[in-house]
């Protein structure tokens, strides 16, 4: 809110009659005592109609104080502005063009609803003026105004004068245009406003040469957003913008690696232009290193992202993120963190000799960046791994405390990475126990010791010393001395019997930590009941360590690199994380090297429920892959629909597969309907005489007279965890599914395990094999405090977006609360999907048995099953698998079953009993036999529980 000073009368009065003299100069002086008093904060609104009178002059310096003084109080007093746009259109005619220029970026400057009616007319012809100013100003008009209004400017036509601007012959012009269509069409990430095509590609590149810095920086951003058609039109489009990576200004050569990295990846990599290019982009990168520190802080933010996608480009530069004396702190550690990326065998000599010199710097936080290097070298560049621990051995023996212990830390990774390879170091790192003060460094010690006991002599007396503060440790040395005890318990348990004991008493019955009275209750039970259980859990083998843990993570990394030269590049977040509202949601992509023309933006974009909610809906990637990607937009609203969809019927779904492209396209028959997906359902109740008359094969099956037993309610899976408590920031969810009434709930159990309160909880799932989706928001009412559970229960539907999964049943879900997103993968039992109307007539049961090909049939083994055929029916049918019929064959009884599924897709079984053998044999037969295992799987859990 600004500060408004009062104007004493006097004051007002004096400028009022100034204004109105008839002298030029005394009215401009005028003005500018009143423009100085507004600046300052003064209120000289009064003056507003003595000052609008000022406009009428030929005076352009006058002219842009009356129009400066208007745009700051034209909001504040609309009525009288209106009294302003006689001017504006007269203005916007003048002859002189910086006149006509001056009204038009006045009026898209004037953000009152009653006078922008009044400014179509005049920004119409000033689109059309014969002189280039006017129209590069009247395209920026273009975009203030649609912020203001954006169905005026629609209706009045604007967007598409703006998209011929395009076209126009002057440079400045084109780049006005771009920025302009490029900044409406964030805030309308689903318009298609720039139509970019291979001709209207051309004129822009042929604008690029002409236009000013900012100018560029706008068209090279569009060319961004382009996804040629093939490998040769990418070529051609980087030959054209290769030489913006000379320029000048470090906003441009960004702007253009943007757009060569992207094109890049349609380029074949045997291409000679290819490996051309690569070294191209080398120097103008190394240059943008000698500018001022805080650009080169955010060019070493952006070849971050380069070095990670494309290291080749810049693996001959090592020499240049050599770190100098006067440096500042962040660009030190930046250029650090690249030195270890760019890290090879070719120069880890080099880089070693850098790192040990680093770590006698005097600034304690590079010292333990180098330190810590050290050991990621070791990691990445195995031929190192020796070198680089007899650096490390080097600074420990430097004897200075947070040196030694970095060291420490490092070198615990490097046992992981190599084990029982360098373990002769372990007596000097016990030399320095004593020297030891910080949590990490004391918990990696203890870590070897525990890993290591058999071969450290007094291991006991030493875990014993640790022991003695037990309570004034941290958590995660607590944690790590009661597994390094137990370890040790377990390799000598003759010695250290009494030991083990203590550690368990502190854990378990003086601490209050949940975690460690936990594993310590865990620890307990199992060395109690199973020690060779207990030696099979804690002594188990460990699996490698990775070589680079602190990689972005390929899907965000590919968005990051469409966004280079802009914040999301320097915070390394997509814009999303970090822009308010409904723009920056817009999630970019690669191309594929193919050239296949897909979209650099993801396709699923969509709008909120309504069409009119600001917030975009969360895009969803789909790969499976990349689990999950973007899948939940922070700032997703909940579902509009307050209760589940009634039940998809085979009529609404019949031809879709697990593949969203029809039954008959995943088997391959010729017709394009399949007769049986939309089989109206048969009674439920079994008709009274089955003797109806069928002819050969199978027909006898239908003539029996025994009925089938009353259902016994649906199978229900126990709940399980979903995502532990460690890996959510303290939120645990456990959960599983079930069917009620036709309807499919997820029922969860959210249990917060952490110290702060957890609200704002929403869910998404990803596209999955039968398109399961929340049927409405995840009602969690109250906020969660520490150590509380609330059981929720989420309808689901049937309707959502389909990709095949691999398993069938798997689905990946997004849960979001006010600490952050969190994802994890379950797999829901087939059987939820089993549809109340599944009982098929028996005719119809026979004609489809024979229609599926033989090749369709599964056959599987249920073992270990006690239930005669009726239990088994019984049990059966309250998970809607219906039996058809029955019949004994030479004391086998065989049962004739029937599965619709949500998604309309029919499963034939037929259930084999023997009495007195405990193993069944099923035979499935389904149009689409990938849902075979599944079901099986359903049978075997239904059947057994």
């Amino acid at each position: 809110m600004v500060c408004s000073v009062s104007i004493c009368a006097g004051e007002i009065f004096e400028l009022k009659a100034e204004l109105n003299s008839d002298k030029k100069e005394k009215k401009k002086e005028a003005v500018k005592k009143v423009i100085a008093s507004m600046t300052v904060g003064k209120d000289v609104s009064a003056l507003f109609p003595d000052v609008v009178n000022c406009m009428q002059t030929d005076n352009l310096e006058l002219k842009k104080l009356v129009y400066l003084y208007l745009m700051n109080y034209a909001k504040s007093q609309p009525d009288m502005a209106i009294m302003a746009v006689n001017t504006f259109v007269k203005d916007c005619e003048d002859a002189n063009p910086l006149i006509r220029a001056l009204a038009v970026r006045t009026m898209g400057c004037i953000r009152v609803d009653k006078i922008t009616e009044y400014l179509c007319e005049p920004l119409r012809k000033c689109l059309k003026d014969e002189d280039p100013y006017v129209r590069k100003t009247a395209a920026v008009c273009v975009a203030k105004l649609h912020d203001i209004n954006a169905q005026l400017v629609e209706d009045q036509g604007f967007l598409d004068t703006l998209k011929d601007l395009i076209s126009d012959s002057n440079p400045m012009v084109v780049a006005n245009a771009v920025a302009a269509l490029s900044e409406i069409a964030e805030s309308h990430p689903n318009s298609n406003l720039l139509d970019l095509n291979p001709q209207s590609i051309n004129k822009l590149l042929t604008a690029l040469n002409e236009c000013t810095e900012w100018g560029q920086i706008f068209i090279l951003d569009c060319l961004a957003n382009y996804t040629p058609r093939d490998d040769r039109e990418s070529q051609s489009i980087c030959e054209r913008v290769t030489p913006r990576l000379s320029h000048a200004n470090s906003a441009v050569v960004l702007s253009a690696v943007k757009v060569l990295m992207k094109f890049m990846e349609m380029l074949p990599k045997d291409l000679d232009y290819y490996g051309t290019l690569l070294k191209k982009l080398a120097p103008p990168l190394v240059t943008l290193l000698s500018a001022e520190p805080e650009l080169q802080y955010v060019a070493l933010r952006n070849i971050n992202l380069i070095v990670q996608k494309r290291p080749e480009i810049l693996k001959h530069e090592m020499k240049v993120f050599f770190v100098k004396y006067n440096d500042p702190i962040y660009v030190k550690l930046e250029k650090l963190d690249i030195m270890i990326r760019l890290a090879s065998q070719a120069n880890i000599a080099q880089v070693l000799a850098e790192l040990k010199e680093y770590a006698t710097e005097v600034d304690v936080d590079f010292v333990r960046k180098a330190v810590r290097a050290i050991g990621r070298c070791a990691i990445k560049v195995e031929q190192s791994a020796e070198r680089c621990v007899s650096t490390l051995l080097d600074l420990i023996q430097t004897k200075v405390n947070y040196v030694v212990q970095e060291a420490i830390v490092v070198i615990k990774d490097i046992f992981r990475k190599y084990p029982n390879k360098y373990e002769s170091v372990i007596a000097t790192l016990c030399e320095n126990l004593d020297s030891l003060d910080e949590p990490e460094a004391r918990a990696a010690m203890i870590w070897i010791v525990g890993e290591y006991a058999e071969r450290i002599d007094n291991a006991d007396e030493l875990l014993e010393s640790f022991l003695e503060g037990f309570h004034d440790e941290s958590t995660q040395v607590q944690l790590q001395l009661l597994t390094a005890i137990v370890k040790l318990f377990l390799k000598k348990p003759t010695e250290t019997q009494e030991l083990v004991q203590q550690v368990l008493s502190l854990a378990t019955q003086d601490s209050d930590n949940p975690d460690l009275r936990d594993r310590g209750y865990i620890y307990w039970r199992l060395l109690s009941t199973d020690p060779v259980a207990a030696k099979e859990v804690v002594l188990a083998e460990k699996p490698l360590i990775s070589e680079e843990t602190d990689l972005i993570e390929p899907t965000l990394l590919e968005e990051l690199i469409c966004h280079i030269g802009t914040l999301a590049s320097v915070y390394h977040k997509p814009p999303s994380a970090f822009v308010e509202g409904s723009r920056g949601v817009m999630h970019k992509r690669l191309p594929a090297r193919t050239g296949s023309g897909e979209s650099t933006e993801s396709p699923d974009v969509g709008t909120a429920a309504g069409g009119s909610a600001p917030e975009a809906a969360p895009s969803i990637i789909p790969s499976q892959g990349d689990l999950l990607g973007d899948l939940l937009n922070l700032d997703m609203a909940p579902p509009t629909t307050s209760g589940p969809p009634p039940p998809t019927t085979g009529m609404q779904m019949g031809g879709m597969d697990l593949l969203g492209g029809g039954l008959d396209s995943l088997v391959g028959i010729s017709h394009s309907v399949d007769p049986y997906a939309a089989t109206p359902a048969a009674p439920a109740v079994m008709p009274a005489s089955l003797n109806a008359p069928v002819g050969g094969g199978l027909g006898d099956l239908f003539d029996l007279g025994g009925g089938v037993g009353m259902p016994m309610g649906a199978y229900i899976p126990p709940k399980i965890v979903w995502l532990p408590a460690m890996k959510a920031k303290g939120l645990e969810i456990s959960g599983t599914f079930a069917r009620r009434a036709g309807v499919i709930q997820m029922e969860l159990i959210l249990t917060n395990k952490a110290m702060s309160v957890m609200t704002d909880f929403a869910i998404q799932f990803n596209r999955n094999s039968f398109g399961l989706a929340p049927a409405g928001p995840l009602q969690v009412l109250t906020p969660l405090g520490p150590n509380q559970t609330i059981e929720v229960s989420l309808p689901l539907s049937t309707v959502g977006p389909v990709m095949k999964m691999d398993p069938l049943n798997n689905l990946q879900v997004a849960v979001k609360n006010n600490i952050d997103v969190f994802y994890f993968s379950c797999q829901y039992p087939i059987s939820m999907l089993f549809v109340e109307d599944g009982k098929m007539e028996r005719q119809l049961f026979l004609a489809t048995w024979k229609d599926i090909p033989n090749d369709n049939e599964s056959q599987f083994q249920i073992k270990d099953c006690h239930l005669n055929s009726d239990a088994a029916s019984s049990k059966l049918q309250g998970s809607n698998i219906f039996t058809i019929a029955k019949r004994t064959v030479e004391g086998q009884d065989m049962l004739y079953m029937s599965i619709k599924l949500s998604n309309g897709i029919w499963v034939l079984a037929e259930l084999k009993v023997q009495a007195g053998n405990p193993n069944y044999t099923i035979s499935l037969k389904c149009r689409a036999p990938e849902v075979s295992q599944c079901v099986f799987q359903c049978y075997e859990a239904v059947l057994k529980n």
